[in-house]
């Protein structure tokens, strides 16, 4: 199922959500989530498995975590090989000194922005998205 291509039309449909809850980045040794836990994404890497997961979850599980952000769903059906998306918010982001970490699903772009600035990053891509 094909999604979004065109730039303009992505930014235009953006629709910026923020997800209820506080997320953060944690990481476990080898490449198995620990029982009990629903990370909302995974990543492999050699050092080991990192989790975004909700900061309650982390905490409940004893987990050291890092970066307490907001997530911010664009809520376009972009294609995943569209070009452009990604660099248009970042910049924009960037620009106004908010930090980002981008996640890309098969429906849908997340962003994981620093939670002091959730508020200000969600008005910064609803003013893209205008």
């Amino acid at each position: 199922m094909a999604g979004e291509r065109d730039l303009d039309r992505l930014l235009r449909g953006m629709a910026p959500r923020r997800a209820p809850g506080t997320y953060v980045f944690a990481t476990v040794p080898g490449d198995e989530v620990p029982a009990g836990l629903t990370p909302f994404a995974t990543v492999r890497e050699d050092e080991g498995l990192t989790l975004v997961l909700r900061r309650e979850d982390a905490d409940a599980a004893g987990l050291p975590h890092d970066f307490p952000a907001a997530r911010i769903t664009l809520l376009v059906r972009s294609d995943l090989a569209a070009v452009g998306l990604t660099a248009a918010v970042s910049t924009a982001l960037a620009d106004a000194g908010i930090s980002c970490n981008v996640l890309a699903g098969y429906h849908h772009d997340h962003l994981l922005v620093p939670l002091g600035d959730a508020d200000r990053a969600l008005a910064l891509l609803e003013g893209l998205a205008a």
